[in-house]
């Protein structure tokens, strides 16, 4: 049995394949053979932890949609040991509100390369990518997606985001995507320790 899968690749969760030969770190990194726990979260806003779409009075107040689900995950997460990173490539006031009223550990906006702020948590956390998890749903999150340990994108994410994690969950952004994919680390944390 162990030479037939060897010869006909891995499968992820996914059904993706991982060829034989072309297992790399980053295949191996993300082997359900090779589960370790996940230490930190990592979340694009618009289109993960809101619906994407930006509400304007006339006077260019900005307003966004969060859902409650995915806070009380956010707080279940935090209350599990886990650090909460926020990156966002805009800049909004409602998100840093929200954020702070979840006691998220860092919340980074304006950031449109995403990659060297969550390099630069995993270094001040102390941190292997291997104990992250990701959740992105369009290109600019395709770093993060691509460097976790573990990663998701909301049901109505763009393809190449679909493409590049691990796992499309359900849900859609801002409707309890968070919260799936919170759920999902948390449960497989338990498992990692069996």
């Amino acid at each position: 049995m162990g030479e037939r899968r060897k010869a006909k690749g891995e499968r992820r969760k996914t059904g993706r394949r991982i060829s034989s030969s072309s297992r790399n770190s980053r295949a191996l990194r993300h082997s359900p053979f090779a589960i370790r726990p996940i230490r930190a979260l990592f979340f694009d806003v618009d289109g993960v932890l809101t619906d994407g779409r930006i509400y304007l009075a006339g006077d260019g107040t900005e307003f966004k949609v969060f859902d409650t689900k995915d806070g009380h995950g956010t707080r279940k997460a935090i209350a599990a040991g886990l650090k909460v990173a926020w990156i966002s490539g805009r800049t909004s006031r409602a998100t840093s509100a929200r954020a702070r009223d979840l006691g998220v550990h860092a919340c980074i906006q304006g950031q449109h390369e995403k990659r060297t702020p969550y390099e630069r948590l995993c270094r001040r956390w102390k941190l292997d990518p291997s104990e992250t998890a990701a959740m992105g749903d369009d290109e600019p999150d395709l770093p993060m997606l691509e460097a976790a340990g573990f990663s998701a994108c909301p049901a109505d994410a763009t393809p190449a985001a679909r493409k590049a994690a691990q796992v499309v969950l359900k849900r859609a952004g801002g409707r309890g995507a968070a919260r799936e994919f919170i759920e999902m680390v948390l449960a497989r944390n338990k498992r990692s320790k069996v």
